[in-house]
Formats: C-alpha cells, sequence, structure tokens
C-alpha cells in the first residue's frame, strides 16, 4: 500500500461537513474516537443521530431491549414513525428529481409535484384496499413515478417490493410469487443502449402468475403518467400511518443463484437510520445537493439513493446504458445538473479506463466533491485513475455492504484520508471486525468480516419464515451471537478496509485462501483483457486454481498471453496465486446487479446445476464453462 494517501480534506471544508457538526454534538475529537463511543454506547448514538437528522416521528422511552441479543435485539420497540412523511418534509418549488433515460428523455419533479403525485396514488391505493402490512410491487424502471409509487405505499404503511425490466418473467415470479402483492406497478417500455423495448407481453405474463393482484398499472415512460388511477383524485397533503419502528418497509432479494431467492425484510426505522446516517454523515449529503447512483430498481442502490429526498437532496435517476455516447452520457448528466455525488460500481470505472476516457479533460465536474463505487472490490488501481482521470479533488468513497443490510458495513468518510486501495472507515454504529476461523479478532491479517454486537439496520427477518430458522441459518450459524457477512477482507494499518472477494467464492489451493479480487486485480489491468473469473476446481483430492477470460473483440488466447498473465499475477502476489489453467471464453456470466457468478461457474465446471438461471442477467454465458475438456485434462 501507498505510504502517502491519495486525496486528504481541506481542513476547512471538513470542518463544514456533517460527519464533523456531528462528531462535535457528541463530544469527540476524532473519528476513531467517535466510532469507539458509537459502538459502546449504541443506544446513545442511535438516538442522537435521530435528533441531529431531525426525525419526524416519536422515538419512545425505550431504546434499545435485549441488546445482548444477536439476532434478537429491539431498536426504539415503542417508536412510531413514517418513512414516507420524513422523504417529503420539503414541499417548495426545489427539484426533487431529475431524470434522464439514456440522452432521450428528460424529465423534472419539484418537491410540491412529488408531493402531490404521491397524494394522488396514496388515494388511489387505498381505494383498492391497501393499507398496512400489505404488499406493493414495482417492475419497473428507475423512474420518478417508481419513487412515488414507493412513498405513496410506505406513507400507508404497506411494504413495497421491486424488479427492474431486466428481469425475466421467472425472475420476477419468483420474487414476487411469495411475497403475494395487491397492486403491481409496469412500465409500457423501457430504453436500453438507444433502443426501445415494449414489455406489454413480459406485464401480462407476470400479471397471469401472480393471482394475488387486484390491479395493474402501468405507466407512461415518456410523460410518466399514471392513466386513470390517479385520475379521479385531488391531490392534497398526503396522511402518513405512523408505524412501529420495526414495522416491515421494503422486501429485498438475495441474488438467488443457489436456488429461490431469499425474502429479505427491512424495518422503517433501522433502514431510515441507517441511510441518514450514510448520507449525512459519510457522504456529506447536504440540503441542495444533486445526489447520483447508476442503479436499477433490481438493486438495493436504489432503496439507498431514493432515501437521499431524506436530506434534502435531489435525485439524478438515469435509466438505460452507462455506455451511451461511449461512456460520456454520465459525465454530461453531471454537468448539466451539477452533481454533487457520482455513484457507480467498480465494473464501470474499470470498462471507462479501458475505453482510455478522461472526463478530466472534457468535463467541468465543478461541483462533484464525491465519487462513490460499490458491487465488488474496487482495486487500487481504479483509484489511481479516478484520481488521475476524472477529478483529483474528491472524497472517492468505496462502499460495501449489501441486500442484506440494504446499507454498507464499511464506506467511505469525508473527515479522513483516502489510502490507495482501501475503504475509509467502519460505519458508525457497527462493530466490525476481521474473525480468523476460531472466532478470534484479526488486525492486518484476512478473515472473515462480521459484526459483533446488533444494529438497526438488521433485517427485521425474511418472508415467510415464521420461526426465524432461515435468517439465524443466513447470518448467525458460524459464529454464534455474531452477524458475518460472508466477505473475505482484512482491515489495515490505517483503520481502512481492503475486501479480497466474497468468502464463499475463496480459492483453498493447498489450504491456503486466496480472495478472488486479488487475481482480477492483476489480470484485469493487461490491456488484452476485458474482463475475468476464477474458480477453484476440485482436483486430485486438493483445489487448482482456473481462470477464465474474457478478451477484447477479434483477440484470442495464445501461449504467450498466457504466459504473461501468470508472470504478472506472480510477480505481483504469490506462486500459490498462479492458475493451474487460463482459459477464454465469449462473456461472463453476472447478476442483474453486475456481480459475477463464481459459484455458479464453480458448479457447472463440477457438473453440478445451478439451481436459478433466472436470477443471471445473462445466463447463456455458463454454456462456456460447460464439458471444457481442458478441465478434464491433466
Amino acid at each position: 500500500m501507498s505510504e502517502q494517501p491519495l486525496w486528504t480534506p481541506d481542513p476547512a471544508r471538513a470542518a463544514q461537513t456533517g460527519m464533523a457538526r456531528f462528531m462535535q454534538l457528541a463530544g469527540k475529537r476524532d473519528y476513531a474516537g467517535l466510532h469507539r463511543w458509537s459502538v459502546e454506547h449504541s443506544a446513545d448514538f442511535w438516538s442522537l443521530l435521530w435528533t441531529f437528522a431531525e426525525v419526524r416521528g416519536a422515538p419512545g422511552k425505550r431504546r434499545l431491549v435485549d441488546g445482548d441479543r444477536m439476532p434478537g435485539a429491539q431498536w426504539f420497540p415503542d417508536g412510531r414513525l413514517n418513512f414516507a412523511e420524513n422523504l417529503l418534509r420539503d414541499a417548495g418549488d426545489a427539484p426533487a428529481m431529475v431524470f434522464w433515460g439514456e440522452d432521450q428523455v428528460k424529465r423534472r419533479v419539484s418537491r410540491r409535484e412529488l408531493r402531490a403525485l404521491v397524494s394522488r396514488l396514496q388515494q388511489a391505493l387505498r381505494a383498492e384496499g391497501v393499507g398496512k402490512g400489505d404488499r406493493v410491487a414495482g417492475y419497473l424502471p428507475n423512474l420518478p413515478e417508481a419513487v412515488a409509487a414507493t412513498l405513496a405505499t410506505a406513507s400507508l404503511g404497506a411494504i413495497w417490493s421491486s424488479c427492474s425490466p431486466d428481469f425475466g418473467v421467472q425472475g420476477v415470479l419468483d420474487r414476487f410469487g411469495q411475497i403475494e402483492p395487491k397492486v403491481l406497478f409496469c412500465a409500457d417500455r423501457y430504453l436500453y443502449g438507444g433502443k426501445e423495448f415494449g414489455l406489454a407481453e413480459k406485464n401480462a405474463q407476470v400479471l397471469a402468475g401472480l393471482p394475488s393482484v387486484r390491479k395493474t398499472v402501468t405507466v407512461r415512460y415518456g410523460d410518466g403518467g399514471f392513466g386513470d388511477f390517479t385520475e379521479r383524485f385531488e391531490p392534497g397533503a398526503p396522511a402518513f400511518e405512523q408505524v412501529e419502528f420495526n414495522h416491515p418497509l421494503y422486501i429485498l432479494y438475495s441474488s438467488g443463484t443457489t436456488g429461490v431467492p431469499k425474502c429479505i425484510v427491512h424495518g422503517t426505522g433501522g433502514t431510515l437510520l441507517q441511510h441518514l446516517k450514510e448520507h449525512r454523515l459519510h457522504s456529506d449529503v447536504d440540503a441542495g445537493d444533486r445526489l447520483f447512483y447508476f442503479t436499477t430498481l433490481g438493486w438495493m442502490m436504489w432503496n439507498w439513493l431514493v432515501s437521499g429526498l431524506a436530506s434534502g437532496a435531489t435525485l439524478l435517476l438515469y435509466d438505460g446504458s452507462p455506455f451511451v455516447q461511449r461512456g460520456r452520457v454520465l459525465f454530461d448528466y453531471a454537468d448539466a445538473e451539477g452533481m454533487t455525488h457520482f455513484g457507480t460500481s467498480a465494473k464501470y470505472i474499470d470498462a471507462i479506463a479501458k475505453l482510455n476516457l478522461r472526463p478530466k479533460d472534457t468535463h467541468r465536474l465543478e461541483n462533484l466533491r464525491a465519487v462513490l463505487s460499490t458491487g465488488s472490490p474496487l482495486v487500487a488501481e481504479s483509484f489511481d485513475y479516478v484520481y488521475r482521470n476524472i477529478k483529483d479533488d474528491v472524497c472517492l468513497s468505496s462502499i460495501s455492504g449489501g441486500t442484506d443490510i440494504v446499507s454498507c458495513f464499511v464506506l467511505g468518510n469525508p473527515v479522513l484520508p483516502v489510502w490507495r486501495g482501501e475503504i475509509q472507515s467502519k460505519g458508525l454504529g457497527l462493530a466490525v471486525e476481521v474473525f480468523d476461523e476460531e472466532g478470534r479478532p484479526l488486525i492486518g491479517e484476512k478473515g472473515e468480516l462480521v459484526c459483533t454486537r446488533p444494529f438497526p439496520a438488521m433485517p427485521v427477518g425474511f418472508w415467510n419464515d415464521p420461526d426465524g430458522a432461515k435468517y439465524r441459518a443466513a447470518y448467525f450459524e458460524k459464529y454464534p451471537n455474531v452477524w458475518r457477512h460472508g466477505d473475505w477482507c482484512e482491515i489495515t494499518k490505517h483503520g481502512g478496509i481492503v475486501i479480497y472477494g466474497r468468502s464463499d467464492a475463496v480459492l483453498n489451493p493447498g489450504g491456503v485462501r486466496i480472495g478472488t479480487a486479488e487475481i482480477y486485480r492483476q489480470v484485469e489491468r493487461l490491456d488484452e483483457v476485458v474482463e475475468s473469473l476464477v474458480i477453484g476446481q476440485d482436483w486430485e483430492g486438493d483445489v487448482r486454481v482456473v481462470l477464465f477470460v474474457k478478451l477484447r473483440d477479434g483477440l484470442k488466447l495464445d501461449d504467450a498471453l498466457v504466459a504473461r498473465i501468470k508472470k504478472r499475477i506472480r510477480d505481483n502476489t504469490t506462486p500459490r496465486h498462479v492458475p493451474a489453467k487460463v482459459l477464454q471464453v465469449g462473456d461472463i456470466p453476472r447478476t442483474k446487479s453486475g456481480k459475477i457468478v463464481e459459484l455458479a461457474v464453480r458448479n457447472v465446471v463440477h457438473g453440478q446445476p445451478v439451481k436459478n438461471v433466472e436470477a443471471l442477467a445473462n445466463p447463456e454465458a455458463l454454456e462456456h464453462f460447460r464439458g471444457r475438456r481442458e478441465l478434464a485434462d491433466l
């Protein structure tokens, strides 16, 4: 790791951040002290955050019950609030949302217009019999109307769940079929790569498989209308049903690559507090900021983005391919709308680096203060790329958490330096540690990412899991009373975190555990390699490392390139990391949110079934790995 940080916050600017103001309110002098206090006195921390963020609602007298139980702790058990009320507190003419459908459709929605739309939707939903605890589903592009439908649902104490239009029919039914929604929102079409895709046939097939749906509402992509669903209702002040702190707000889904997706239920208060913390403190989002994240409704980052309204930010929504105009379109958006926070995936940053884009030379980006990256580990070279080619004065926040907590365990920090290849800090209120196999904490060594104390954003539970057995099995089996997240990582001497990949995909040749990201980092620096995927193949009583590479168009893997790949890995890691086999494939399979699926490929290579190919964005890519003669040879 570098001996000098890539970026250090300007002291005067850092002193004005939400993190600095909160630190002063808590009476702490530095972040290390603030984090330690937030974990050791967690009830005090979350109560102070409620006050600092001016949450609308009543926290109640009791702050934490059974705080030594994980799962089982109860936060603010007497609390009452409404999620939508906290996102709709401002009714002025400032923009709530700006929408770009690639470079073809552009719309704006003011805060007053959003409140009016939520009011009409709320009345229409209530007329359909939707009330507290009912489910409303969205099969939608990233439209302003999706945000409005979510808030109208939450205003009634109902539960929102969503998928994006790139999901196949069976993938949607695997999700929504489990939760039995009363109302389904869908769209007439969507754009991708300059092409228009009609959705009427898919919508009809989804509806046919969801007998619980009483009403289907089709949103017009171009002008955003809801048809006759809202026409007969006059806009007014929305009513907000006060619900319990842990009342379900969202149902999100596991990737489903090992079976039918798990339905993860997130609570109202925990989601709100966690997102307020991550936006106002860790990301320094303030009123008037322009918050962007490239996401779809099939990824938890969309839920995270929506919560930006609670901090007074304008949401910059984008639907379609990020590579319109050869990757320039998102930076055009940043300039046109004064984007302050640019959120994307590590894979996107790597892709535009391979396209040799230099936004620093072609765009102003004068308002941009933070670049956020997630989805997979952001490699050290991508840190270099951002500072050399996008902007040198930004807080580059690699963040990591997931659908399981609809938020982050480790993330950015506007008052701390950015070190090359490292996530800046543990999240406030989260007792994040790295454990070895026996449950002993590690510093400077690789192990399992865990959280040793309860926190409000833990799921309420899983849908259709009445005794909590599936929930406990998912996170608490390996280390009793400790959340095991499933990331293979290391805490650095700076207090930062490096993530090396999913721990269930860790390679184990000769008993040595290797994170997959350690290999990707080296291989994907080569110009010839677009993308790669590595697995451990069971072989002669041990495991051998097998690397698959997708090359630039027209290139063929030859002995010379194989030798260069192996040499780069050996020179920059260890001999154990060097793959026994390097094979070319035409494509790399990934989930809808863009994550590569090592476990699915491993199953294919070993002749085992992949239980739910509907979870994949490109399931046909698995065929590149099936029956490879090279993997049967010595």
